[in-house]
Parts: structure tokens; sequence; C-alpha cells
């Protein structure tokens, strides 16, 4: 998507993603401004030293919370597109402090798509997860909830004009809060833990992650929820990858984890167009307006699940992955 002379802001802008995604857009596009929206102002002062706002710069940094309504409001003036990343995200955390993760990932939510269509933006992504599909936990039900707000948007904008789609994918490679430093960090005591040994999990990188959500913002008419093809991994072959000599303590399955990740459910399948890179699904009360003419429905039955995949990452794309997220700073001790 071209992103030249697009007033562009992201909320949770200060997180890995976020970081990812005004590298990309800086190198490659010339944004008319790209806002950085977060609660925290020692990131956005970290931030500000890689990527400043004076001297011409397109870069804006805004303090603020999804929950404040009247603060979304106040961002989102004269802003064409708006990526909405920012949510609580660690399993464990929404699972003991459930009212704060409604209130972030459900309420925050319903706060963006107030202020979209009250300030006349254009086109707004949410970043969701495989864990929204058939959630066990909370953080995932949250999502689920946050995904069906923002699909449902477009008919509560009406003919305002402002769009609302959603991208959903797997982990992400070198993103905060993945197993992949935890089981660096444990491989310098020469032991590991691991919960199960048949899981899978889907991967992608951050690049990717941030070049998925550009073409979806292209591709969005309104209503879509996007989901990219991406490999599986078995969580044994990632630890035999990153910790060859360590011996294993198998801990058990944790409250809220599932085995194996879906991202596409046999529910959705039925209103849901594939396409080479990607499965676009749509509403199943209408047919979406996009522009899908190489696009084919999904067979009766048919599920993404992260088992079941016919990607699998190969031992060399691992070594890959591994040695370029060795390299992000934020990983290092």
């Amino acid at each position: 998507m071209n992103l030249d002379n697009q007033s562009i802001l992201i909320t949770g802008g200060t997180g890995s993603f976020g970081k990812k995604f005004v590298e990309t857009v800086l190198a490659e596009s010339q944004p008319k401004r790209l806002i950085v929206f977060s609660r925290d102002e020692l990131k956005q002062h970290d931030m500000r030293q890689k990527f400043p706002d004076g001297g011409g710069s397109p870069m804006r940094y805004f303090l603020g919370d999804v929950r404040d309504a009247e603060r979304l409001r106040r961002a989102f003036v004269d802003v064409d597109i708006v990526v909405h990343a920012a949510a609580l995200k660690q399993v464990p955390a929404c699972e003991y402090n459930p009212f704060e993760a409604i209130q972030t990932n459900v309420i925050g939510a319903k706060n963006v798509i107030d202020a979209a269509i009250d300030r006349g933006v254009k086109k707004v992504l949410a970043i969701s997860t495989d864990k929204a599909v058939n959630p066990v936990n909370l953080y995932g039900a949250s999502k689920l909830c946050a995904e069906k707000l923002f699909v449902h948007g477009n008919f509560y904008s009406g003919d305002r004009g402002t769009r609302f789609s959603c991208s959903r994918y797997g982990n992400v490679i070198g993103s905060r809060g993945s197993v992949i430093p935890v089981i660096l960090e444990q491989a310098k005591t020469g032991r590991i833990t691991i919960t199960d040994r048949r899981m899978t999990r889907f991967w992608l990188t951050l690049d990717q992650g941030v070049r998925f959500v550009i073409h979806c913002l292209d591709k969005m008419a309104g209503g879509e929820v996007f989901v990219p093809r991406i490999p599986s991994l078995g969580i044994m072959e990632l630890a035999s990858a990153l910790a060859p000599n360590a011996a294993i303590d198998y801990v058990g399955i944790r409250p809220g984890e599932k085995l194996h990740e879906v991202l596409v459910s046999e529910d959705e399948a039925r209103h849901t167009l594939e396409m080479p890179e990607m499965f676009v699904i749509y509403p199943h009360y209408i047919r979406t307006n996009g522009n899908w003419s190489k696009a084919t429905p999904l067979l009766d039955n048919f599920r993404y699940t992260s088992d079941s995949n016919p990607q699998w990452l190969s031992a060399e794309e691992l070594e890959k992955l591994i040695g370029e997220t060795a390299c992000l700073p934020e990983l290092q001790s």
C-alpha cells in the first residue's frame, strides 16, 4: 500500500510490533504524519531517540491510553489510518487480572471504533491473534470480542465512510513475551522447561507481521479478518535448535493453553476465501465488497490448525530465524 502523504496512527506504538511498523513505514514511505499512541512515557522517550520527531520529521508521540475515549478522540484528529495494536497480551496476566484485560482489550476496542467514526478516519485495522479462535483463556476471549466489535463497526459507521478490518496471526518471533528468549535464558543454566512435547504453534517474524498488516490495509474493504499462510513448528524442534545440549523438565500444560492453535475454524471456513498468501474471513451475513476474483471458497470441514498445517519450518529456516532473532537488542540479557 502507498502510505505517502497519509496520516497514520498506531496504538500501542512503543511495543515490538509498533517499533518495527514505524521503522518499515519510514524506510519505504513518506507519510504526512506517523503518530505513536501509547501510555508509557519512558518507552516513548527511548523510541524518540531512534525515531526523532523534530526537524521536519513526520513522527509524533502522543501519550494516552485506549481506555480513555476523550484522549483517543483528540489523538485521531485528521488521521487517515489507524493500526490498533494496543492490548494486554500476557495470558497469565489476563487470567489474574480479568477486569483489566476487559478494560483494555474490549472497552479499549470500542473506544477506538467510536473515536475513528467521530473523527472520520478512513481505515482502521486491528491486530488479533490465533488465540481468539475457539478461546480457552481470557486473553483469547477478549480478542474474540474485539474482532466482533471491529467487524460490526462497519455497520455502526454506516455511510460515514470509516472502514474496519482485522488481521489475525500466530506467535511472533522476536516479540516481547515470546518463548524464544525464555528458552535462551534458561539454556544458560543447562536446563529448560517444556510444558508438553506435543505442542505446536504458528510462527512468523516481526517483519512478516508488519508487511502483512500493510498488505491488509491495501486490500481491506471493511469487515474482513485476514489470516496469513504461515508455517508451524513443534516445541521440541524449537527447543532442540535453541538449547541442543540442555536437559529438559516437563512441567505440564498451563491453565489457558492449548496443545495446538487454530487460525481458521471449521465454522469460519464456510465464509472464508482462500488465496495463495492468505485466507479472507468475511461476515457470514454479507459478502465482502473486496476484489477477490482470484480467491476460492474453502472446502467443507476445513480447519487451519498448527498441527495439520502443510507448511512447516525447515531446520535451515529455523536456524536463520533464530539467528536474526538473537540479534534483536530487546532480547539481549
